[in-house]
């Protein structure tokens, strides 16, 4: 279908606010917790505004209230209340027992969930994020904690016990690296982030945390839980740019780990600003630009349903999301009709809203940007499908779905975060298969067929490409028990209930050599049980 108007402007959706989702008064963030104390801030702050218009009389941003604009004094105290709590490692955080560590972390997870609400509440705010996605994330996230808490017990109990080899008996367990910078994104402010922070916390690393510039004012209601779970200096928050408080803190080197979920730019950015970068952990979660295959014998009707997931919840701004659609070109039209017709009858609402799956986006500049790539593909050839692709409202604009793309068109070079998706059609799989390994990424893939003679060597093709194949399902992280990890520019460590404690930790052992002193002396360090690492002490 030729896309025969430019730009039409839509109603925007002026459903009155549910009484409980009501902002009836301001949010003015004043507190920070820096060395185990919440300080007041009486410095310069910035508003944070929400795009979600509360007006009943035309569009206006909604301001939410207001955060610390902190600098570089504020985060050198962080890092030294965190250098302190840390002490070269002979901290009480870090010499701590594992069950006084877990002990901590149930407290602290215990308190954060009378604060459901309210951070669900400022979810839907402050990132547009539909009422069941929010409640979600904050259902998700509070039982990431309790896995992680059951997962460093199993590791626990596996370490509790020494091998032999050799003459010389070991025994292993897993140590903290040190101070640990932790940045976490806008799109999942409060899952994201806690996939981070909370294993490198119960590994017994101290942290420095910033939120995302987007979904901020929902971690105030947390920072009392966290000051009162943990001893001072283990978790230090600030509110602020991340260059201001980021890079000032990088630059003296005393960083650790970096732990970051967001674009490659500003890893990098980040990155070459320790002086000894030989030295820095980088756990990262980076960009992706995760492509859909259809093959002939798809099944259409599963196909298109999954494609909508991948392409368009919470309106394609995920990591995981669908960013680029290959279709055969044996099915190309009949997956164009019924693809677009069904992003035409997605409901488009305020969060609260019953049954909403496009919600408006929390960037200010994000619709003018998708428009940007739809007039560029526009003007290079591509045609909208979809009847009301591309429609414009202060704060969202409809997905459009273009084809044909080609690879001049920045749609098809950029990870574009939003509801646009480019589709391209092909005849040989060399195709898509080369665009893949041409791409700067290699997160995952979504793979829709059924013939079993055709999928064994793409499968085994595409597993040396990405980290994760999706054989007739869209692209998504969870659950969190599985790896979460890609190739190249898309992600370096692995995040999962499992890897993240080790990629927040390090393998380190007390070694001695089988002989009579050596057997006697470590008897007795057991029995005396005095020391929290060399301990064969079972927690259940």
């Amino acid at each position: 279908m030729k896309h025969e108007k430019q730009i039409v402007i839509m109603e925007t959706a002026t459903t009155s606010i549910p009484e409980q989702y009501q902002i009836k008064e301001p949010i003015h963030q004043r507190t920070y917790l820096v060395n185990g104390e919440l300080r007041e801030w009486n410095g310069n702050t910035s508003e944070v505004v929400s795009t979600i218009s509360s007006s009943t009389e035309g569009y206006r941003p909604t301001v939410l209230g207001s955060i610390p604009d902190m600098g570089e004094p504020e985060a050198l105290d962080a890092l030294q209340a965190a250098m302190g709590a840390y002490d070269r490692g002979q901290g009480v955080w870090p010499t701590m027992k594992v069950k006084d560590r877990i002990e901590c972390m149930e407290a602290f997870v215990k308190k954060m969930e009378q604060k459901r609400e309210q951070v669900v509440k400022l979810l839907m705010w402050e990132i547009g994020k539909s009422k069941p996605d929010s409640y979600k994330e904050f259902d998700r996230t509070v039982e990431y904690i309790h896995d992680t808490i059951e997962e460093y017990k199993q590791l626990d109990r596996d370490s509790a016990k020494f091998h032999k080899h050799d003459g010389v008996y070991a025994h292993i367990r897993r140590g903290p690296l040190g101070i640990v910078l932790c940045l976490g994104p806008y799109n999942y402010p409060l899952n994201e982030t806690f996939t981070l922070l909370i294993p490198a916390i119960i590994m017994g690393n101290t942290t420095i945390f910033k939120p995302a510039k987007h979904g901020v004012l929902l971690i105030g209601p947390l920072l009392e839980a966290f000051q009162s779970s943990f001893p001072k200096g283990v978790v230090n928050i600030l509110f602020g740019r991340g260059r201001a408080i980021a890079g000032p803190i990088m630059k003296t080197g005393k960083v650790d780990v970096l732990a970051l979920i967001g674009n490659s730019k500003s890893a990098n950015a980040l990155q070459n600003q320790h002086p000894k970068s030989n030295r820095l952990r980088l756990v990262l979660g980076l960009e992706a630009k995760n492509p859909a295959i259809i093959l002939p014998d798809a099944d259409l009707e599963l196909t298109v349903n999954e494609i909508i997931s991948g392409t368009l919840s919470y309106n394609g701004q995920r990591c995981t999301a669908l960013k680029v659609v290959y279709v055969h070109e044996d099915v190309r039209e009949e997956f164009l009709k019924r693809y677009s017709e069904k992003v035409d009858s997605l409901k488009f609402g305020n969060p609260w809203d019953e049954g909403v799956h496009l919600t408006p986006l929390p960037e200010p500049g994000k619709p003018d940007y998708i428009k940007e790539l739809l007039d560029d593909a526009v003007q290079k050839g591509a045609q909208v499908q979809n009847r009301k692709g591309g429609e414009i409202t202060d704060n969202f604009i409809w997905p459009a779905v273009l084809y044909p793309v080609t690879k001049d068109m920045r749609v098809y070079q950029e990870e574009q975060f939003g509801p646009i998706i480019p589709v391209l059609s092909f005849k040989d799989i060399k195709e898509p298969l080369n665009d893949m390994a041409e791409s700067n990424y290699g997160q995952q893939v979504s793979l829709f067929g059924k013939d079993v003679y055709t999928l064994s060597p793409l499968i085994d093709t595409l597993v040396n490409l990405v980290c994760r194949v999706n054989l007739n399902s869209s692209c998504q992280r969870g659950p969190d028990v599985y790896p979460f990890t890609g190739r190249k520019d898309s992600a370096q460590a692995t995040l999962s209930v499992h890897d993240a404690l080790r990629s927040f930790s390090i393998r380190t052992f007390v070694a001695f050599k089988d002989n009579e002193l050596n057997n006697a002396t470590v008897e007795q360090l057991l029995e005396a049980k005095v020391s929290n690492f060399l301990s064969t002490d079972y927690i259940l």
